[in-house]
């Protein structure tokens, strides 16, 4: 009897093994980036690389727009297609992805093929449509449904990952509040301007610098952020956390005791302190947000990107020439789409009304680092130093920020005729005897100033009295100041593209500067309606 079972048994586990053998093997799902979801935009005109996820040495084939695409994922798993360019369609279509006949095939649905843009940064670039203004008139005309943001939501991290969070949203009256405002109103513009669909992939963070968002290959080498990375050596070799999450109960205890004093409710406007985080976790650690919320949508198929960041930054900001254009050519060799077009938008005007000819501050020299890096290829900048406010870091109007970007992409980017892509740019001067004459480009319509909310020409008299204090002549900003570095106000006057400027405190001026200051008085435009960027023609530290 026990030997009858024994040879039952035996023959059983013989018979299971022979159908494990016959039986498929069993395959992983295979998966895309969440990028790759319901109501995303292609990029049109250009290859577009898909790719994923699936049991290593499994073939994988990619089906859209009657495009077939075949990869075999590699020993990580790893597999990638890219679609051959295709127009623009409104056309809902739907992306398939499978492997085995035994493996759940992935489809995501409503795709349309348009223009794409990546919009990084920090708060301003965060902050949205219902906190910039006329939040009631902009949600009630949002009902543009090819308009699609992707709200990219990772985290910070020390190395570089491969996938990412986020979705894809529809642009409705009921969506757009949660919208970045910059990228939709620059969305906005595009797709009125273009008739086409616009898909803004938004990852942006508040209080963030530059050099978190920007791999630590690119910049680990340069000797003038060596301080920058020795000082988180330090942080981190000394991080305690409980001593940590000590101060920090400490300093919260006092801010809310400090807001419940406070009777006139600025303490509303007061940040909470920031909850301890290891410094290499930190979000404002070199590389980490790079790490986190890029590098997981690299190669997206993408038309180019516009930045709004810099505040974090004017602590340094003689460093920020620097890291932005490190930043940018960082990010243009790991997409590999060449010298896609990269915009952004130069700091607003802020603080305190200037007092003084000209105010040294790194707030100015973040907006100088910015003015530079156009030497980059295929760049642009937004002028904003009009449309900021003194007392917020975060102004409302966000419109005329999205359509300055807009202007240039239009311009610049889509070869759009009549459109300027910037304000007025200082491109030369020279100086002979006590005047000083600035050469411009980008004076669309010539240049003009501004008095409340007209474009005039300026009268072209000279004075005949040194200026009063504090006070300007009709064309206000400019500065000048002899070998004794000494800054005096200027009278300016508009000779076709060029500014000449004097002082008569000056008899021998050797240097200009315009619009120095955080929130400067200053009203020179082009008849674009974009005002002028500060600038200055000396390297005086």
């Amino acid at each position: 009897m026990k030997r009858t079972r024994r040879l039952e048994l035996t023959l059983g586990i013989s018979l299971l093994a022979a159908v494990a053998l016959l039986a498929p093997r069993a395959v992983a799902d295979v998966t895309l980036p969440a990028i790759f979801s319901d109501h995303m935009v292609l990029q049109a005109d250009t290859p577009v690389p898909v790719w994923g996820w699936a049991e290593p040495g499994e073939e994988v084939t990619v089906d859209f727009a009657g495009q077939k695409k075949t990869a075999k994922a590699d020993a990580n798993g790893k597999w990638m297609v890219r679609l051959n360019p295709m127009p623009v369609s409104t056309e809902a279509r739907t992306l398939t992805v499978r492997s085995r006949a035994t493996n759940p095939e992935s489809r995501v649905t409503d795709i349309l093929v348009g223009e794409v843009w990546l919009c990084s940064g920090q708060s301003n670039m965060a902050m949205t449509v219902n906190r910039a203004k006329d939040f009631d008139k902009e949600k009630a005309a949002a009902n543009l449904p090819k308009i699609r943001h992707f709200r990219e939501s990772s985290s910070a991290s020390p190395t570089p990952q491969e996938k990412g969070k986020g979705q894809w949203e529809l642009c409705s009256p009921d969506t757009v509040g949660g919208f970045s405002a910059t990228a939709y109103f620059f969305g906005r513009d595009l797709h009125r301007k273009l008739g086409v669909p616009v898909g803004l992939i938004n990852s942006s963070v508040g209080g963030t610098p530059v050099e978190a968002w920007t791999s630590l290959q690119a910049q680990k080498d340069f000797a003038e952020l060596k301080p920058l990375f020795e000082s988180w050596e330090k942080r981190q070799a000394t991080w305690n956390p409980d001593k940590a999450k000590a101060a920090y109960e400490k300093q919260l205890a006092a801010f809310k005791d400090a807001v419940k004093k406070d009777k006139s409710g600025a303490g509303k406007k007061r940040r909470a302190p920031r909850p301890p985080v290891e410094p290499r976790l930190d979000s404002h650690h070199p590389a980490t947000l790079f790490n986190g919320k890029i590098a997981p949508w690299i190669p997206y198929a993408i038309r180019g990107a516009i930045w709004y960041q810099g505040e974090s930054n004017a602590g340094q900001g003689h460093l920020y020439q620097l890291q932005l254009s490190t930043m940018i050519k960082d990010w243009r060799a790991r997409w590999g789409q060449g010298d896609f077009p990269f915009a952004w938008v130069q700091l607003p005007n802020f603080h305190a009304a200037q007092k003084q000819p000209v105010e040294d501050t790194g707030w100015v020299l973040v907006r100088e680092g910015m003015l530079k890096t156009l030497a980059l290829p295929n760049t642009g900048m937004a002028i904003t130093t009009d449309i900021g406010e003194a007392d917020d870091i975060h102004p409302v109007n966000k419109q005329d920020v999205g359509k300055r970007l807009a202007m240039w992409a239009l311009a610049d980017v889509y070869k759009q005729k009549g459109i300027a892509s910037s304000g007025p740019l200082a491109c030369g001067h020279k100086i002979n005897d006590s005047e000083v004459t600035i050469t411009f480009k980008h004076t669309d319509g010539g240049l003009v100033v501004k008095i409340g909310e007209a474009l005039v020409t300026p009268r072209e008299d000279w004075p005949s009295t040194t200026l009063p204090e504090g006070g300007f002549g009709q064309i206000r900003g400019f500065a000048v100041a002899g070998a004794d570095k000494q800054w005096h106000r200027a009278y300016a006057k508009i000779v076709g593209d060029t500014v000449v400027v004097k002082s008569l405190e000056v008899k021998q001026p050797v240097a200009v500067r315009y619009g120095w200051a955080d929130n400067p008085d200053c009203n020179l435009f082009n008849r674009a309606g974009i005002p002028a960027s500060p600038f200055r023609t000396d390297d005086w530290k």
